[in-house]
């Protein structure tokens, strides 16, 4: 498989996760939960993917994501760009980079939706986490396209 076809793949896959019936049965938040972190999961593995596609004329030997979105990363275009996205708090990479911390973290990323106040509308509470990924999943497809011209041109 091409690091292109593993990237979309991934991407793919993550998409399918999020877009399971919940249920409505006892375990139906916990599947909910489950589904969330699973598709972070995979979103984590389609970073690591692009990564690769995107740098790949670079030949580096190492394609860890911590280590080429940080400031010691390699000295490519791409990258250079996504460290930038990384920079900007409303961006869709600096979102899933801080999920990306909380996924690895003793809490995780997943919450429980309040049972008490199921039937009242939460002000100020944010989308949900799988509304949240499946918006990171558009830009991050969007942002793909672009990284893969540009990564095609060497």
């Amino acid at each position: 498989m091409t690091p292109k076809s593993r990237t979309n793949q991934l991407l793919y896959q993550a998409e399918l996760l999020l877009e399971l019936p919940g249920g409505d049965d006892e375990h139906a938040e916990t599947r909910r939960m489950a589904a969330e972190e699973g598709a972070l999961a995979l979103l984590e593995l389609a970073l690591q993917s692009m990564l690769r596609e995107v740098t790949e004329h670079a030949r580096l030997e190492r394609h860890e994501w911590r280590e080429l979105l940080g400031a010691d990363g390699a000295g490519i275009a791409e990258l250079h760009r996504l460290r930038a996205l990384v920079a900007q708090p409303d961006s869709w990479l600096s979102w899933l980079v801080g999920r990306l911390e909380a996924l690895h973290s003793s809490e995780g990323v997943a919450r429980r939706r309040s049972g008490a106040a199921a039937g009242l509308i939460a002000v100020g509470s944010g989308a949900a986490l799988g509304d949240e990924l499946c918006w990171c999943l558009a830009e991050a497809k969007a942002e793909l396209a672009s990284l893969r011209e540009t990564s095609q041109e060497w």
